[in-house]
């Protein structure tokens, strides 16, 4: 069943990933149905350790290393998925539950100041998902090879961003764009934010050609790069209705 497609800017659905799937053919093959089912149950994953790290901070305890511990496994998790694809089940797992205590502890600290905001922003995401995949089967979008590069390109910049600043954080310098609520800020948000939702349309593509031809044990990285993705788009709108709000 065909339903998306090949290059894409997220790192879950590099070639290296794919490149002997087209062997063995006799072999179960990666199903839509069994990445919608691991996706969901990934999301669930997110969802309660949200929402234990909520709990968490709304009982009055510190859950600073909750969030950054999260954060630190979460991308662990990634870079060695990254080089030992045969892990990519137990990692998926474990990066659902590290990046749900990043997700909930962010979306607490920000609840706090501006009230059901992160609920807001999950009706955002979800609408932008559904508005992203009908572009996609329809059509109205085509996802060609400079569509692509220009997405890529344009992702990679804003990822080498965010990591610089991660790390000159660790030595009191930080850039202000990022955080506070400047016009300039918002309008960087804004960009964030669209590329993020344009990130949905490769990983959409990627999966497209490889739907019936890639092994079974694929599906974990179709539905670890889909939680990359949506995740990114949630904390992304979270940190733009913030910034609206102020």
């Amino acid at each position: 069943m065909s339903l998306f497609g090949l290059h894409t800017s997220n790192p879950a659905f590099s070639n290296y990933f794919w490149k002997r799937s087209s062997s063995n053919r006799t072999r179960s093959k990666m199903t839509l149905s069994g990445v919608i089912v691991k996706s969901i149950f990934c999301l669930l994953l997110v969802a309660l350790s949200a929402a234990y790290t909520w709990k968490l901070f709304f009982d009055g305890i510190d859950i600073q290393w909750y969030t950054t511990g999260g954060i630190i496994v979460a991308l662990v998790c990634s870079i060695v998925i990254s080089v030992r694809r045969e892990w990519a089940m137990p990692l998926t797992l474990i990066y659902a539950v590290a990046k749900g205590l990043f997700v909930g502890g962010f979306s607490a600290y920000i609840h706090k100041s501006f009230p059901y905001l992160p609920f807001q922003a999950v009706i955002v995401t979800l609408l932008t998902f559904l508005v992203m995949l009908l572009l996609y089967m329809t059509r109205i979008i085509k996802v060609t090879q400079k569509f692509r590069s220009v997405v890529v390109t344009v992702i990679s910049v804003i990822f080498l961003i965010y990591i610089t600043a991660f790390v000159l954080r660790f030595f009191d310098i930080h850039f202000s764009f990022l955080w506070d609520s400047s016009w300039f800020a918002i309008a960087f948000n804004v960009v964030v934010a669209i590329f993020a939702s344009l990130s949905l349309l490769l990983d959409f593509d990627f999966m497209d050609r490889y739907i019936g031809r890639a092994k079974k044990q694929y599906e974990w990285f179709a539905t670890w790069g889909l939680l990359v993705t949506i995740i990114w788009l949630y904390v992304e709108v979270l940190r733009l209705l913030k910034k609206l709000a102020i």
